[in-house]
């Protein structure tokens, strides 16, 4: 199995602890969005399917980079500047 790179990499924080976690692969954002989210929203929901459907070669990657920043945000994370 190979991974799909999506650019630069995305490095979150925790707006609580100032935890950082770094991004580079769209598999690792949907692993965490499927079992390390905080929280289930509509934009989690949103990252998810956007993440499936590049996954699947049926739209951009950067679509899927995007829902996952906003995702991010919904939840409370910050994201590094050059994100």
């Amino acid at each position: 199995m190979f991974e799909i790179q999506w650019g630069a990499p995305i490095t979150l924080y925790s707006a609580h602890n100032c935890v950082a976690e770094r991004f580079s692969t769209i598999e690792k954002a949907r692993h965490w969005l499927r079992r390390n989210w905080p929280i289930v929203d509509d934009a989690r929901h949103a990252a998810l399917e956007k993440i499936d459907s590049a996954m699947d070669c049926m739209s951009p990657v950067k679509e899927a980079r995007s829902a996952f920043v906003a995702a991010a945000l919904s939840a409370g994370f910050v994201p590094d500047r050059a994100s």
